[in-house]
């Protein structure tokens, strides 16, 4: 198997990686919210958006 740094699958978009660059831009974009209320939802409840989402009320 080799290791190609190329081909990195698809994203994964049920979980939310703030230390991503795009990840938090689109996230706060989606669910109209600022950087720091998306970072304090993420550590409170896990990176997985349907729980982000429920926290967050959006």
């Amino acid at each position: 198997m080799s290791d190609d740094t190329r081909n990195v699958g698809a994203p994964d978009r049920d979980r939310i990686h703030v230390n991503d660059a795009d990840a938090p831009q689109y996230c706060t974009k989606t669910f109209g919210v600022g950087a720091e209320a998306l970072r304090a939802a993420v550590q409170r409840v896990g990176p997985v958006a349907a729980s982000v989402r429920q926290r967050l009320g959006a």
